[in-house]
């Protein structure tokens, strides 16, 4: 059965769309409000608040905690000074992904992940033999996602002046409103924004602090749909949706390294051992057979096909989650996993994975869709990801 967050009492009585879905077995909303691209638009151009405490949270500690973190992860957690996070992908013996997250350093000698997926088990049996424990700390903790251009000002209202030095991918021990919080300048919208994380009894008193002092600068629940689009539009891949886990994978085509999502710039070779190094090396060396990309619907032909049908053109209503082909001539080159509507942008963009040779920017491919049940292959170009990204979100 599916439960609330911290949060729930808060995040109940502001739905009034009654629009929910699953996740890690949490009930999240889907979207709070009836029109839910407002809430889109709350995190591009005032404050969205979304709470995340589904993710799952593990706390790593003991004299080899670096030890274990450096053996799962595949960047250099040597490197990672107190008071940073880093987001990393871990893979299994075959150097394809197991899941991805972020890293935190304490500076006390212990570390937290973050994932998507539980990984309590993964990282115990990773520590066999080393003086480290891993406890999962997810039931302990909620989190709120607070994201968009007012996010720093709404902080600053209840917060000290450790938020407004706060840096990229940095946190901070402070208060909020008096609450005890741990403040990230993280998320997963490609927007500047931050994370808050709060002990699961003070959780309803620091969503009624934090909506009372974003009341002046438009704070706006949000929910997954909103989320979704901005993920999209930033670019960032979603596991079980862009890539499957390799645990969960059934066939090798499921499987992806981290070459193949082209997280390239997360993979620390020269670090040393960690699980998956060599089958890394190995692809390194012969080059991946596919990538993960950015793609740009040509609007211009699929407005065609709706006029054709003496329909007006229509722009997907909500973002997608699904396989859909792609061709170059009448080969089947990769498949589009997410895509969107980017009410930003104003433009028809996707998220997918091609063979290697198709996979430079500029590059021309077909992907197939459907209007009013016929379906056609219409251009597409890849392009780099970010779609979006705002000087603000690292300013």
């Amino acid at each position: 059965m599916r439960r609330g967050s911290p949060f729930h009492s808060r995040t109940s009585a502001a739905c009034e769309s009654w629009e929910w879905r699953g996740w890690s077995g949490y009930l999240a909303a889907s979207s709070y409000s009836l029109v839910p691209e407002m809430e889109y638009y709350a995190i591009r151009h005032s404050a969205g608040l979304l709470d995340v405490s589904p993710l799952y949270k593990y706390r790593i500690r003991g004299k080899d905690a670096l030890a274990l973190v450096n053996k799962v992860v595949t960047r250099n957690a040597k490197e990672l000074r107190k008071g940073q996070i880093c987001y990393t992908p871990w893979c299994d013996e075959r150097g394809k992904t197991v899941d991805d997250g972020t890293l935190w350093n304490f500076g006390d000698g212990s570390f937290r992940m973050t994932s998507a997926e539980p990984n309590l088990k993964w990282l115990q049996d990773a520590g066999i033999g080393l003086d480290a424990e891993v406890e999962d700390v997810s039931e302990d903790i909620g989190a709120l996602a607070l994201q968009g251009p007012s996010s720093r000002a709404i902080l600053l209202e209840g917060a000290d002046g450790a938020v407004e030095k706060l840096k990229y991918f940095r946190f901070a021990n402070t208060k909020f409103a008096g609450i005890p919080v741990q403040i990230s300048r993280t998320g997963y919208t490609g927007d500047l924004g931050y994370e808050i994380w709060v002990e699961r009894e003070r959780a309803e008193t620091l969503w009624d602090a934090l909506m009372a002092k974003g009341q002046g600068h438009d704070i706006t629940p949000a929910g997954m749909l909103a989320l979704d689009v901005a993920r999209i539009e930033a670019g960032l891949i979603l596991a079980e949706v862009d890539y499957t886990p390799a645990r969960k994978a059934v066939i090798d085509a499921q499987r992806y390294s981290p070459y193949e999502l082209s997280l390239d710039w997360t993979v620390a070779l020269e670090k040393g051992s960690f699980i998956g190094r060599k089958a890394l090396l190995e692809e390194k060396r012969r080059g991946p057979a596919r990538r993960t990309v950015g793609l740009v619907i040509d609007w211009g032909a699929v407005e065609k096909f709706y006029w054709d049908m003496g329909l007006p053109p229509q722009p997907p209503s909500a973002p997608w989650r699904q396989k859909v082909p792609l061709f170059a001539g009448y080969r089947q080159i990769g498949w589009a996993t997410s895509g969107c509507w980017s009410p930003l942008l104003k433009k028809y963009i996707v998220i997918a994975t091609v063979a290697s040779p198709y996979s430079k920017p500029g590059t021309r491919v077909l992907i197939e869709l459907a209007v009013e049940w016929e379906r056609h292959r219409v251009p597409a170009t890849v392009v780099e990801r970010p779609f979006f990204e705002p000087d603000r979100k690292k300013s």
